[in-house]
């Protein structure tokens, strides 16, 4: 018995791990996130214009939030026609005071250079008055391509750019909605 004992013992005693190449680096840990003191509700406001297009950047924006504590339950999807509509209701949703955060999406092409600089410039701004008027941001993923060709490559292009617009546009409200909680936090106990 002893000898079976001491057997067992060489033998996993011989076996070795397999080596690993030199430059093998262990896969990234996935981020962890803070958590919020309160509870987040988020507006995330989309235009229909090529919507197949925009409905990447709310894919990726959904999967996002909920990786920063932010759960899917806690956000409302809206729809309007296009990216002209978006600030109106930006407007009248952070008026309710219901929304923490207010997220807009958009694609502005066509009608010349002018009138979708012009579109997208007046979009923005108006996003801006709004967080400013409201104190609820309002976060933009409303685009302006110099270039956009309603052709498979372009919008194959700009699905991806929209998802990855998507996530920055999550991680930016997140980040946002974290410090504002520990500003008010402090402006509240006097330390600022």
């Amino acid at each position: 018995m002893n000898q079976m004992l001491q057997d067992t013992e060489t033998k996993s005693s011989e076996i070795k791990p397999p080596e690993l190449p030199a430059d093998h680096t262990p896969p990234p840990l996935p981020p962890q996130h803070p958590r919020f003191a309160k509870p987040q509700r988020v507006a995330f406001v989309q235009s229909r214009w090529h919507r197949d297009v925009v409905m990447e950047c709310q894919t990726a924006f959904l999967a996002e939030a909920e990786a920063r504590h932010i759960p899917r339950a806690a956000i409302d999807i809206f729809e309007v026609p296009g990216s002209f509509e978006i600030p109106l209701h930006a407007q009248l949703l952070a008026k309710t005071r219901r929304y923490t955060a207010i997220v807009a999406a958009g694609l502005v092409v066509d009608g010349g250079i002018y009138r979708h600089e012009f579109v997208a410039d007046t979009v923005i701004k108006a996003l801006m008055d709004v967080q400013l008027r409201t104190e609820v941001p309002v976060f933009s993923a409303v685009l302006t391509p110099q270039q956009f060709h309603e052709t498979e490559v372009h919008y194959d292009f700009f699905r991806r750019h929209f998802a990855i617009k998507g996530v920055e546009v999550a991680a930016a409200c997140a980040e946002t909605l974290l410090g504002l909680e520990r500003l008010r936090g402090q402006v509240a106990a006097g330390i600022v």
